[in-house]
């Protein structure tokens, strides 16, 4: 490998320092091993931390050219991997134990190492959330190792991505399965005139259903059951209850955050109904839904669908009977131009006329990875029906045997197949530095040299810069457009075909206004009102999805002369359109909900007492349908009549304490029936107290937020410990529960005192043990971002003073804040600036939070029942503090970054920690935070208002913090 002549002497020095004190023969090892990665500095630079850190291991490594030389590899490739290995260098011990290297590890193996581990950290009956993502880690590098070292293909390193992944979901199910027979008994179903135990399958879609997983995918997965029924124990409840459980956990358990990072991140919207629809669903459920309501995309999607784990009978009786409806029986055009215009849409919204021209996905771009996966489909929809040998979710077996029906010429196959070989090689080398989910090439110069020295040779021509991996990359991608279009349109008649000007094309940066459908179209006629509202409003993003809307509400013509007896309301509703898809998509769902929309734009009803409210409200299915309509309401009010963003915040966060309250009195009201308390006498009502911490505890809670909670209970109530634990777990059931009105919010209970590992309800002693003695710094801060929301709110509210005094006495009196807060931030920025940098950034909100907590500590730890941002700034300025100029500065900046936030969620229905590429989505964007953020801050785009911001933030924080 070339030497790269701008890092040579530094090289040189970090060898040197590296090899210090070793034997001769060690460091000419080291020197020979290290000049044949890619990155010799970082290689050299975890060598020297390694040997610091763990001197008997590297010692047994140096006696071994085979250890150095694997260590050395991944010291290059994944900076991820790396510090795993330099805390646990008996990984490449045992690896070369083992002496596997050159074989793929089946499924039944992967499972064997994972019951064996499990077996000797007594992680009984259900495997924790830690050992399953350490389990992946260890194996990851061994198959990193494979890949990197040429000692396997690349259908051979995703084929074991994919056994290992299904390794960890049979274990993970076992598991949680069995811990819940233990409990609830088996879940038992009629068969024929027998009683027979229900089965659990875990379907899996996406890369790992075709057996194609990355090294840091998303894994798309569906849970299905057998049938319904009850459980057999003596608490006994139903097998959909029974599943859902089992189904919540499994997901929980997959893609909870550790210090060994997450298993997996879980993605279930591919189940029926999407993110509508049940956690899991009956076998009868799915089979009618396929059979009678699914989209034509959800029967694409099933080309990849296979059983992952659990029971194989149940797994096989939804895919044989789906299994003929994914396939034609004819060469039908229509379903051709269906797919085709489900991939212009997406290019549309991907395509460099919507990103910005630096960020590259190799997955997205034209000629990329999807590109390829979409034609293979569809090919396969179109000749599957008559051709079952082309039936198969793997993207590369696929295009042989398509080439194997002279479906593909061998041009067509080679080139292809050239094309996804290449681009799945850069895909894999991007995730696998950071255990990152990107497609994006990075745009330094310095990065793509590395990049390219990372990959295959074979695949390269040589080892080269990175020019020539771009060369390489424009072959690729140049190729296979040619082929996508040729193949696409030879099915097209000719009166299908438009004719493009291409040149215009390029040139218009914006994207093309669609233009109205029929039905639009006819509202001349029937609603000429409307229809002048929606002419005057220009609709372009949110064109088809409001058309899609008045096909939903043509069944309910009230609806219609609604909108057009109220121009206000449409207008407004328009605006929504436009703006939030997300919201675009609720309204469609259940177009009855433009009447809470009318309520907050005509101002006809103020906001209710959602206490009074939720409190008469007495099973969950109609708390979740409340809190889905009020928060229709909040978010209109927020979009249309541009509310301002903190009082937004608020009104949600008090939305959600009512929830909250209203499933802790369901709960209570439950298990004192099924299970009550052990003493005779005992009266529950409010004794247990629920604390809110987090964006709830500071009342800044929002759309799509998790909440933070942990469960006190007082001293004296320490003898009906289970029958709160009890409380807590049904509390946290209602709240979050998947279900065909959706989830009200995901509660997160993880900053209880010992984490995961803790329990769930621990007493006001606990506690207080806890924080004066055991706690982290960041435990002690998390702290300060809490107040009661249910329960003895007084004696709640006395109990956080009495905590939050512990915290000053711990880190505020002695000192020790500003040092502890400091190294946490840059702890914080480091580990996820990268991936969420709106927040964990250089310059994010974490600034704004880490100084206003540090101020905080610095005031005699001030307690005080209102948390949010602003009026935390106004007391410290009051207080002497901050400077008036830094506390207008930094309310504008909690203003616009909390704006941005909500704007961000408002349009995705989820939190995102970056800016989008898509130039459509960055307008929108700025559309809607400008409604937000006062005057003095819209003199310049979003992107370069976020970098101001940032830089000016990050400047304070210095000030404050040295």
């Amino acid at each position: 490998m070339p030497r790269l002549p701008e890092s040579s002497g530094r090289r040189e020095s970090a060898l040197a320092e590296t090899t210090s004190g070793l034997a001769p023969e060690a460091a000419r090892q080291i020197d020979r091993l290290s000049m044949s990665v890619p990155d010799p500095l970082t290689a050299l630079t975890y060598v020297s931390r390694l040997r610091e850190r763990q001197p008997a291991a590297f010692q047994r490594m140096a006696e071994s050219r085979t250890a150095l030389q694997y260590a050395i590899t991944i010291f290059s490739y994944s900076r991820f991997l790396s510090d795993e290995l330099v805390e646990n260098p008996k990984w490449i011990l045992d690896l070369m134990s083992r002496n596997d290297l050159q074989r793929v590890c089946r499924t039944d193996e992967y499972l064997e190492r994972l019951r064996f581990l499990l077996s000797v950290q007594g992680a009984q009956p259900a495997p924790d959330a830690r050992t399953l993502s350490q389990f992946r880690r260890e194996s990851i590098l061994r198959i990193l190792l494979r890949d990197v070292l040429g000692l396997g293909s690349l259908s051979e390193i995703t084929e074991e991505l994919s056994n290992l992944a299904d390794a960890i979901l049979e274990a993970a199910y076992q598991g949680i399965r069995a811990e819940l027979v233990r409990r609830y008994g088996r879940p038992m179903m009629t068969f024929g005139e027998d009683s027979v135990e229900s089965g659990f399958a875990i379907i899996a879609l996406g890369k790992l259903g075709g057996g194609e997983l990355n090294y840091s995918s998303d894994i798309d997965l569906m849970y299905v059951y057998a049938g319904n029924g009850q459980t057999e124990g003596p608490q006994r409840i139903s097998n959909k209850e029974f599943f859902k459980k089992l189904a919540a956990q499994l997901t929980q358990s997959l893609s909870t955050y550790t210090p060994e990072g997450l298993c997996y991140r879980v993605d279930l919207r591919l189940r029926p109904e999407g993110r509508y629809g049940e956690i899991c669903i009956s076998l009868d459920g799915a089979r009618n839904y396929y059979q009678k309501r699914a989209r034509d995309w959800e029967l694409q999607m099933l080309i990849k669908a296979r059983l992952a784990a659990g029971d194989v009978e149940t797994g096989r009786g939804l895919l044989e009977f789906v299994e003929p409806l994914i396939y034609s029986s004819t060469l039908d055009f229509s379903a051709v131009e269906q797919m085709s215009a489900t991939r212009d849409r997406i290019d549309h919204k991907l395509s460099g006329r919507g990103r910005a021209p630096a960020a590259f996905d190799v997955k997205l771009a034209r000629g990329g990875i999807r590109d390829i996966e979409f034609l293979v489909q569809c090919l396969q929809r179109l000749h599957g029906g008559r051709v079952e040998w082309i039936r198969h979710g793997g993207t590369l077996l696929s295009l042989i045997r398509l080439q194997d029906k002279s479906l593909l010429s061998a041009t067509e196959y080679w080139r292809l197949a050239s094309a996804y070989e290449f681009l799945r090689h850069l895909e894999h080398r991007l995730q696998v530095a950071e255990d990152r989910q990107t497609h994006v090439l990075p745009q330094d110069p310095e990065s793509l040299d590395l990049l390219a020295r990372q990959m295959p040779a074979a695949l390269m021509g040589e080892r080269g810069a990175r020019d020539q991996l771009l060369r390489q990359l424009n072959v690729h991608l140049e190729q296979v457009i040619t082929i996508y279009e040729r193949i696409i349109h030879a099915q097209k008649p000719i009166y299908y075909t438009n004719t493009v000007d291409v040149a215009n094309s390029i040139a218009d940066p914006e994207p093309l206004v669609e233009a109205p459908g029929n039905l639009i179209r006819s509202l001349d006629d029937t609603s000429p009102a409307l229809a002048a509202e929606i002419s005057n409003v220009s609709l372009a993003r949110g064109l088809r999805a409001f058309e899609h809307f008045l096909e939903r509400a043509t069944a309910a013509p009230e609806l219609v002369r609604t909108l057009e007896t109220d121009s206000t309301l449409s207008r407004h509703l328009l605006d929504m359109f436009e703006h939030s898809p997300y919201f675009a998509e609720e309204f469609i769902r259940e177009p009855d909900l433009i009447v809470e929309a009318q309520e907050v734009v005509s101002r006809k009803l103020p906001f209710p007492d959602y206490t009074a409210s939720a409190h008469r409200i007495l099973e969950p299915a109609g708390l979740r349908r409340f809190f889905r309509r009020e928060m229709v309401r909040i978010q209109t009010d927020s979009i249309c009549a541009k509310a301002a963003i903190f009082d937004t915040l608020g009104r949600t966060s008090d939305l959600a304490d009512a929830v909250i309250a209203a499933a802790y009195r369901m709960a209570v009201k439950h298990v004192a029936g099924a299970k009550p308390p052990a003493e005779a006498g005992y009266q529950p009502s409010d004794q247990l107290m629920v604390i809110a911490m987090g964006r709830l505890g500071m009342r800044e809670f929002d759309l799509a937020s998790d909440a933070d909670l942990v469960f006190v209970l007082p001293d004296d109530d320490q003898r009906e410990m289970q029958f709160w634990t009890r409380v807590a777990e049904r509390t946290i059931e209602l709240l979050s529960a998947y279900t065909g009105e959706g989830t009200l919010f995901a509660v997160d209970t993880r900053l209880r005192p010992n984490g995961r590992e803790g329990d769930l309800v621990q007493t006001v002693g606990a506690y207080k043990e806890y924080y004066s003695r055991v706690a982290e710094a960041w435990e002690g801060m998390a702290c300060m971002k809490s107040r009661a929301v249910v329960g003895n709110m007084e004696a709640a509210t006395e109990f956080l003073h009495q905590l939050q005094e512990v915290d000053w006495r711990r880190y505020g009196q002695s000192g020790r804040s500003r040092t502890d807060l400091r190294h946490m931030r840059l702890r914080l920025e480091k580990e996820q600036g990268l991936g969420n940098p709106l927040k964990a950034g250089r310059g994010g909100y974490y600034d704004i939070d880490f100084a206003l907590m540090y101020l905080r500590l610095k005031g005699a730890g001030l307690f005080f029942k209102v948390l949010n941002t602003p009026e935390r700034i106004d007391i410290l300025e009051k207080m002497g503090h901050l400077e008036r100029e830094d506390a207008a500065f930094l309310e504008d900046a909690a203003t616009f970054y909390r704006a941005l936030d909500h704007a961000l969620r408002v349009f995705s229905g989820h939190a995102e920690g970056s800016l989008p590429n898509s130039e459509s989505k960055l307008a929108a964007l700025d559309e809607l935070v400008e409604r937000w953020i006062p005057g003095r801050l819209h003199d310049e785009t979003l992107s370069v208002k976020v970098a101001q911001i940032r830089q000016k933030t990050r400047q304070v924080f210095d000030r404050l913090f040295g």
